[in-house]
């Protein structure tokens, strides 16, 4: 994808194969910055977080452009909500709240198209596997994570690719420490049991 502005929404279009992820007090000020209007550091900020957004996007049954339209609409909802951020309290909780978000009414939008289509032998598109995509992910790990429940996997793509706290998971899952540590320990125990049977 080359880099450049989206001409709908005034978003920079970002090389999802490239990792720019910044600091959590450099993420802070940029934030601040872009509350203030500064255009700099709305494109630092998005050229840092959309490639950790893309992957958290990412699924097994989610075609490209379906997680180019969550990624799209994730920003504007965070252009939308920016004032309500508070300087104060850590940025990727907030902001993976919000995709958390995007992504559940973007799976309701999915189910409600796919129960008005008509089933069809040959579907029209091909849908492409977050596999496939060229991220810093590796296959194997993609391939284990598509393996897992939703919410196992969703909380391993936030400590392990996302890098964040089990505060910070927590906090953006409305979830409790305690419960997100039950999480991870279920989601590696099954990927422990997963990783055994293929290798047999």
């Amino acid at each position: 994808m080359p880099s450049g502005t989206a001409r709908t929404t005034g978003i920079p279009v970002v090389d999802m194969r490239r990792d720019e992820r910044l600091g959590e007090d450099e993420l802070r000020s940029l934030m601040v910055r872009y509350q203030s209007g500064d255009s700099e550091a709305v494109d630092k900020l998005v050229r840092s977080l959309s490639p950790l957004l893309w992957r958290y996007f990412t699924s097994p049954h989610t075609s490209r452009s379906d997680i180019e339209d969550l990624l799209q609409d994730c920003w504007v909802r965070i252009h939308r909500s920016r004032q309500t951020y508070r300087p104060t309290d850590p940025l990727l909780p907030w902001i993976f709240a919000i995709a958390r978000h995007t992504r559940l009414d973007g799976y309701r939008r999915r189910r409600r198209r796919e129960s008005r289509e008509t089933l069809v032998a040959t579907p029209p598109e091909v849908v492409v596997r977050g596999d496939n995509l060229a991220l810093p992910v590796t296959t194997r790990f993609t391939h284990l994570l598509e393996k897992l429940p939703a919410s196992q996997r969703e909380v391993l793509l936030m400590l392990k690719v996302s890098d964040m706290s089990l505060e910070e998971v927590a906090r953006a899952t409305s979830s409790t420490v305690g419960a997100i540590k039950q999480k991870a320990h279920r989601a590696y125990a099954r990927l422990r049991e997963i990783i055994e049977k293929e290798g047999k």
